[in-house]
């Protein structure tokens, strides 16, 4: 049928580039992962082992080995509900739909067009309708120097990037969750110490008033029962606003306002939960897991490619063009043997001034490249020392605590004797008040000691939980 002849004409367009693509040449060099040097062994993988036994492989969920049913549903909203995980999502489906655009440059763009003018009657012209039907195809760039496929090869590793950025985001949110909730705890148990403190406190300040009135105690005692008294009020309101602002601080990551969040006082005694036993890990088992790491290396690939793309431009461009239809002045025979055209032809543009665009496009993409690597680098020491720092914080402040925990023990012993001697008269009441400074310190040194080594044991499950 008369039709088939534009699906002929671009079918032979289609062909003649088919067997050019066959002797298309890549520029894009080799690609192998930036090298370095990373050691068998963690440094403080001893110590830790030492301090801390062999526990089972850790889940994808890591935060439920701390077996605290709160923090388990608060990271069943936290995905859902975080902006900045939206954000990197969206990023993701961006960097998709990169890939799909410059996927497209390896296919032409058929066009089908019809219309009809009018001619005024002129000595070149008569006078009449004309109607025209075609197809084709314009500047299809033959990707000989595989310009267009690098492309495509850099926008599949950004993708891959994007994706890996995503479960770093992720992963990053989820330790934020948890030590943001386990400071919250701590906040909270710290207000709890200090109620029983200023409780104490006041009882202490009723009692030296009693002796004072009854001549026993002199107004220095009083005053110095009233200071610490109202020191550990001032502390206690400091404890409360930092569980408030705590309390804001997860309400934001969950994706909601402050005022439509409230988190119910820990059920569990002292508010923090006994950290989990965490294994030791390997540092080339972290290179696989870490998705920041992955992010990295998949944005050399990027620049790798990209290169490739830079360089074709040394070489000269081969566009095709097509085009083929039915032109007459009857509508109703247009399609017709007789009324149809065509025309086919290659065309080839090489550069051969360009004032060194060129020159600094391949530069660029080179000096973009370094960059990549440097900064790939750099995320493997960062996520090195990160591990190394939290393998020794965990192990040192699990006998930290062993240690503070004696030490408060110590100095309620040494509180009870300053305050059995102050009743008797042995001693002055300065003997009390250093003996309560020293268990409000031992008492807030261990909350601190206990939530920094959760805060260790955190990032080392969130290294072991971010399986890539």
């Amino acid at each position: 049928m008369p039709s088939k002849f534009v699906l002929s004409t671009l079918s032979t367009s289609l062909m003649l580039l088919a067997a050019l693509g066959l002797t298309a040449c890549s520029n894009i060099p080799k690609y192998d992962k930036p090298a370095m040097t990373i050691p068998a062994e963690f440094k403080e993988a001893a110590l830790f082992a030492k301090a801390n036994p062999a526990a089972a492989d850790v889940p994808d969920a890591w935060w439920t080995l701390f077996n605290d049913p709160v923090l388990n549903d608060l990271h069943t909203r936290l995905l859902p509900g975080n902006p900045s995980l939206q954000v990197s999502a969206a990023a993701v489906a961006t960097a998709q739909a990169a890939v799909g655009s410059s996927r497209a440059g390896l296919f032409p763009t058929l066009n089908l067009t019809g219309g009809a003018s009018r001619t005024a009657n002129v000595s070149t012209s008569p006078k009449g309708t004309s109607y025209s039907v075609q197809g084709g195809l314009s500047n299809w760039e033959i990707d000989l120097w595989n310009r267009v496929g690098a492309g495509v090869d850099a926008a599949g590793s950004r993708l891959q990037a994007s994706r890996a950025t995503l479960a770093a985001t992720q992963l990053s949110l989820q330790a934020t969750l948890t030590q943001t909730y386990f400071s919250l705890r701590a906040a909270e148990a710290t207000t709890a110490m200090l109620v029983q403190t200023t409780d104490a406190y006041g009882k202490s300040l009723a009692l030296t008033q009693n002796r004072y009135q009854g001549g026993v105690a002199s107004a220095a005692d009083v005053a110095q029962a009233e200071t610490q008294l109202k020191s550990a009020q001032a502390q206690q309101q400091e404890a409360q606003l930092q569980r408030a602002q705590l309390e804001h601080a997860l309400a934001v990551l969950l994706g909601l306002a402050p005022a439509s969040f409230q988190l119910a006082p820990s059920p569990l005694a002292g508010g923090l939960p006994m950290p989990p036993a965490v294994p030791v890990q390997l540092p080339a088992n972290l290179l696989e897991r870490r998705p920041d790491i992955a992010a990295a290396e998949r944005q050399v690939a990027a620049a790798n490619a990209q290169i490739g793309a830079a360089d074709s431009a040394f070489f000269p461009a081969l566009t095709l063009s097509a085009n083929g239809g039915f032109r007459n002045n009857d509508l109703g025979t247009l399609i017709q043997s007789a009324n149809k055209f065509w025309s086919i032809g290659p065309s080839l543009v090489l550069g051969v001034f360009d004032g060194g665009a060129r020159q600094a496009a391949s530069d660029t993409a080179r000096a973009s490249y370094d960059q990549t690597v440097a900064t790939y680098k750099q995320t493997v020491l960062t996520a090195l020392q990160e591990v190394e720092d939290n393998l020794v914080a965990a192990a040192v402040l699990q006998t930290e605590t062993t240690l503070q925990q004696e030490a408060l023990t110590a100095a309620r012993r040494s509180l009870d004797i300053a305050q059995n001697q102050y009743k008797a008269g042995t001693v002055s009441y300065l003997n009390v008040v250093t003996g309560q400074t020293a268990v409000l310190g031992a008492e807030s040194n261990l909350l601190s000691v206990r939530n920094r080594r959760l805060a260790a044991v955190t990032q080392l499950l969130k290294n072991l939980g971010g399986r890539w």
